[in-house]
């Protein structure tokens, strides 16, 4: 049973063909990030223009690379939301469109389960139930996953996201963007001088709040006379801020719930003194840390075509209509 997976919810299209014997079979991703990184963060009409040119060829090119014909595919997962609407309906539309002319059934995908099953592509993949930590650049929520499709929000951001602090705090420092990557390079070249607080942590719960850190960085920054070292320094703690911060919750979350597992997903699981910040609380914990690939920590059409086929493969499929969903809870998804 080989699944297409299409991914087009933000700034990068990313298609991919799963097989549950031979994993996946066929990934390719093209990033956006230079046609942005102009502009300071990604401009919603753009990247819909750009999903249009590449999807299609890239489609092709991952047949290819898999030595796949289209009356091979039994099946299309496409993401449907979260995200920027112009950008999913390039890939409902594209993929609905391909499912109606191959004669396959096809499912719509929640963009966060599929970087929630991200690390199930790995050989020690996590087993049931388990603490999730989504974490990017729209997103900060953990979940309880008792099963595919079934999920309770335990906590999530009240403002901004991690991943989009990171982009604001890049900004201020005059790093372009993704601000990611740069920030934690950056980060690097620091030293401990500031302390920023740990929002939110001082009280009892399990959601974030990331608005008023990003406003101490910048009172912070500007008290500083901006020089290399002052913005490294700046880099380093909010940085250390971040990850200590998702430390606290995610240590809280497995008290919470009597769980020896946990699983960190998104965008900013690839920031690497996050992974060892929560590699060192969950040995404190005797808990396991599960986190997917590098290349599968970012937006990705593997990840989807995972998802997709775990509910193609109990009977789901969408009907002709297509339909995207820029707000999409997690709680609306049905199980397996």
């Amino acid at each position: 049973m080989y699944i297409l997976g299409i991914e087009t919810s933000c700034d990068e299209t990313g298609v991919a063909v799963y097989h549950p014997e031979k994993g996946i079979v066929s990934d390719l991703l093209y990033s956006q990030v230079k046609m942005h990184n102009e502009y300071g963060g990604v401009v919603p009409e753009l990247a819909s223009r750009d999903h249009i040119r590449k999807l299609v060829p890239l489609i092709k090119a991952c047949l290819k690379q898999g030595n796949l014909a289209s009356n091979q595919i039994n099946g299309i997962a496409y993401t449907a939301g979260p995200g920027l609407m112009g950008a999913l309906l390039v890939g409902a539309t594209t993929a609905r469109s391909l499912a109606w002319t191959w004669c396959v059934p096809a499912v719509a995908v929640h963009h966060m389960e599929g970087h929630l099953l991200a690390p199930m592509l790995e050989d020690n993949a996590p087993e049931f139930p388990f603490v999730a930590l989504l974490v990017s650049g729209g997103h900060t929520m953990l979940v309880r996953v008792d099963a595919i499709g079934c999920y309770h929000l335990l906590g999530e951001s009240i403002d901004d996201a991690a991943g989009e602090a990171f982009d604001k705090t890049a900004k201020m420092l005059g790093l372009g963007y993704p601000g990611g990557p740069k920030v934690a390079a950056l980060a690097e070249k620091g030293t401990p001088r500031f302390k920023f607080p740990r929002p939110m942590t001082n009280r009892p719960g399990l959601d974030f709040s990331f608005s008023g850190l990003k406003t101490f960085t910048m009172n912070t920054l500007n008290s500083t006379e901006k020089t290399e070292q002052d913005k490294a320094d700046v880099a380093y703690a909010f940085q250390m801020a971040t990850a200590e911060t998702l430390v606290i919750k995610c240590r809280r979350a497995l008290q919470q719930t009597g769980l020896n597992r946990l699983v960190i997903a998104g965008g900013v699981s690839a920031n690497t003194q996050i992974r060892a910040s929560l590699q060192a609380m969950v040995e404190q914990e005797k808990a396991t840390l599960f986190c997917p690939p590098l290349k599968y920590c970012t937006d990705n059409g593997a990840m989807i075509a995972y998802a997709g086929y775990q509910r193609l493969s109990v009977g789901q499929q969408e009907s002709l209509e297509i339909f995207a969903k820029p707000r999409w809870p997690m709680d609306d998804l049905l199980s397996v």
